[in-house]
């Protein structure tokens, strides 16, 4: 939906930008402040409306329908004359996709922390997400009115999980206790000024601004000492630190300046006390944002390649520069088609002009256009808006560090990087995670079947995260995730948007079998039934061979009791048969097969002759001897936080893994390698993350089949005869 009838937010030169991501676990509250400071700026008219009619939260379809936040949301919000882009990024660990495009279009980070539920170890996570590329970060801890809350206590676990450089900047007033405890007033620590909350607060009016408490500077008055000393620390800046320690006034603006500077640096991340249900504490937040958050110009440009590969120095935001543009996600409206999140980190975009797409392709494993590299697409932009919830007001232009969303642009993947024609270039796409979780699906009719692989397609291009394949022995159409929640997003846009509905099955493990012993078979194809006949008879050994050793054939026919041209044909016959598997249909694996003997008709025998014999020959050598079925084993590489070592070890081997080997890792973390079972770990996704309260990670790769326990093989058959 656009909408004309409202301001537009515009900065005039990237200077005046704010990018600020909102991170942090769900139900922390990012998207009820995201609303509060659109409310204290104006933005919207109420709580719970962007505009008439529409919430933040229900930018999206699958959001209203499954109360949670799926995808990245933009609104922008107009401080003064600095532009603030509030990107609200899901706190779902399913949807870590869409939260790290949201740092990727971002310059700076606030982290938003319950102050009843304190600090996790996703959080964490996130935390060392954002240093491990340089991003500014500071803390907003919400709901610190409730009677449960504890400010002091809520920092210091953020200390603890965080580093020795988060400090309180804004300090909630709190009279009472228990049930009794009632919020007063804020605190600002560098400013000195004090927030009067005491009449219930509200977005109505601003709190008047008056002299703190004395009991309020002699209980926060070391917390002060503490930030100031810390943030003329980070700035470096040697008169401001003479001063103090000489005990003279420090002007606050002076600090203010430094506190920026030290946040800017990396090292320094302060912590605002909110409650955005109350409005305590939005309004300073929203004035400190474009204080304390740096704006693009001063960020590191990322790396920019040409086609060839070859690197480009010199890129700076500068809205005169060439065109270097990302797109940070897609999604498809069903009024206006394909519509595209970008930043714009070099140059101008305009609407109505040609742009070069550079793509880092979208691997669906269906075998269609989308799988190619798409490195020369040239695209004519559609317009370009502004996001706000639902809404989409027009612009005519966006400069260097600003972001905007653009339409019918249908060749555009998320990643892709958006160029001028005569001066293409290519931005190294972010990480994407590696969906983990499989589930098989099928289309739930036949007018759903022709729409599905195009449809699944589209899916993938808009979420890289997702991945999906056509297993090659089992034929099953199987869509990777990143977890249940992950899944049921996607199977429903499949269905809301797309017209699509899905049944989804259990995913079937392509076991296989071999021989356990040698064995011996004939194969005898003999037909006469008036005309032109069938004649071929062969005789073979059968021996098994290491794993993953394949198919070994071997021509030791002496007298050319079976013709030379039909050698051939019994080993393509072997094969066919090994592929269709001889007990429980199971591929064969793993033998070498000894062609010795036979018979041949001038006549009737020929090469499909020959080959049926072979099948046959195969069979009967397995009835010879016993087959062992093979179950495919991965090596799987967990990290997860020490605390969680044993429980995660524990699962291991109630999943009949082996662990080869564990090792420490950065922040507190350990690795564990292990080989385990495909059958054991379907959905081990959820279940890791359950067994380490979030904080576990892991990868899994194929490294071999070998022989099924006999109990598994046997619950296994039950299971067939059941089903």
């Amino acid at each position: 939906m656009v909408d004309r009838a409202v301001a537009v937010p515009r900065a005039a030169r990237p200077q005046d930008i704010r990018n600020i991501a909102l991170v942090g676990p769900t139900g922390a509250g990012k998207t009820s402040l995201v609303e509060a400071l659109l409310l204290a700026a104006g933005e919207i008219k109420r709580p719970g409306r962007v505009e008439e009619g529409t919430t933040v939260s229900d930018h999206d379809e699958v959001e209203v329908r499954q109360k949670r936040s799926v995808h990245l949301t933009v609104n922008p919000v107009m401080v003064g004359d600095v532009k603030v882009n509030l990107l609200d990024t899901p706190g779902y660990a399913d949807f870590i996709g869409a939260m790290r495009a949201g740092l990727r279009g971002a310059d700076a980070a606030l982290f938003v922390i319950s102050a009843l539920d304190g600090v996790d170890g996703r959080t964490r996570m996130l935390w060392e997400e954002c240093a491990a590329i340089g991003m500014p970060r500071a803390v907003a801890v919400t709901k610190i009115d409730h009677p449960r809350a504890d400010f002091d206590e809520v920092v210091a676990q953020c200390q603890d999980a965080f580093g020795s450089g988060v400090h309180a900047a804004y300090v909630p007033a709190v009279e009472g206790s228990g049930d009794q405890r009632e919020l007063v007033g804020l605190w600002g620590l560098v400013s000195e000024r004090y927030y009067d909350y005491s009449d219930g607060g509200g977005m109505e009016s601003a709190p008047a601004s008056c002299p703190a408490p004395d009991w309020l500077r002699e209980q926060a008055g070391p917390l002060r000492e503490t930030l100031i000393e810390e943030v003329i620390t980070e700035s470096e800046d040697e008169a401001l630190m003479e001063r103090y320690m000489e005990g003279g006034e420090l002007d606050p603006d002076l600090l203010i300046a430094d506190l920026k500077k030290a946040v800017a640096a990396g090292g320094f991340h302060p912590v605002l006390a909110l409650s955005p249900t109350r409005g305590v504490g939005v309004r300073e937040l929203l004035r400190e944002l474009p204080l304390s958050c740096p704006d693009p110009t001063r960020c590191p440009f990322p790396s920019v390649n040409r086609p060839d590969g070859h690197p480009v120095e010199g890129l700076s935001c500068d809205p005169e520069g060439p065109l270097v543009a990302e797109v940070l996600s897609t999604t498809t409206d069903p009024y206006v088609g394909r519509v595209s999140l970008v930043r714009v980190f070099s140059g101008t975009l305009v609407p109505d002009v040609d742009v070069h797409l550079h793509g880092h392709g979208v691997r669906t494993g269906l075998g269609n256009s989308d799988e190619l590299d798409r490195s020369g697409d040239e695209e004519r932009l559609g317009s370009l808006s502004v996001p706000l919830g639902r809404q989409a007001r027009p612009v005519g232009e966006v400069i260097a560090g600003d972001l905007c969303l653009v339409s019918k642009l249908p060749a555009a993947r998320t990643g892709d990087t958006l160029s001028a024609p005569e001066l293409p270039f290519r931005v190294p796409p972010w990480r994407f995670p590696d969906p983990m979780m499989p589930v098989a699906i099928r289309a739930a009719s036949a007018s759903d079947e022709d729409k599905l692989s195009q449809s699944v397609s589209r899916l993938v291009a808009e979420d890289p995260s997702l991945r999906v394949r056509i297993n090659p022995e089992t034929h099953q159409m199987v869509l990777w995730s990143l977890g249940e929640a992950h899944l049921d997003a996607a199977l429903d846009r499949l269905e809301h948007r797309y017209g699509v509905r899905v049944e989804t099955e259990e995913v079937r493990i392509p076991l296989r079998e071999t021989f356990t012993g040698p064995g011996q078979g004939m194969g005898r194809n003999v037909k006469q039934s008036g005309g032109h006949g069938e004649f071929g008879v062969c005789r073979i050994r059968v021996e098994p061979l290491e794993s993953g050793a394949g198919l070994e054939f071997v021509d030791k026919v002496v007298g050319g009791v079976v013709p030379r041209q039909y050698v051939p044909s019994v080993e393509k016959g072997v094969r066919a048969q090994m592929a269709d598997g001889v007990d429980h249909g199971h591929p064969l694996v793993d033998l070498r097969v000894t062609l010795y003997d036979g018979k041949a008709h001038s006549v009737d025998s020929s090469d499909m002759a020959f080959q049926k014999a072979g099948r046959l020959a195969l069979r009967d050598a397995a009835s010879t001897s016993e087959l062992a079925v093979l179950e495919p084993v991965d090596t799987v590489t967990v990290e997860v936080d020490d605390a969680y070592l044993g429980a995660v070890l524990s699962d291991l081997s109630a999943r009949r893994g082996r662990v080869v080997g564990t090792e420490a890792a950065p922040g507190g973390r350990v690795v564990i390698r292990a080989e385990v079972p495909e059958l054991e770990i379907v959905r081990y996704a959820v279940e890791l993350r359950s067994v380490s309260h979030g904080t576990g990670v892991f990868t899994r790769d194929y490294l071999r089949h070998e022989r099924l326990p006999e109990q598994v093989e046997r619950r296994l058959a039950k299971e067939r005869s059941e089903a």
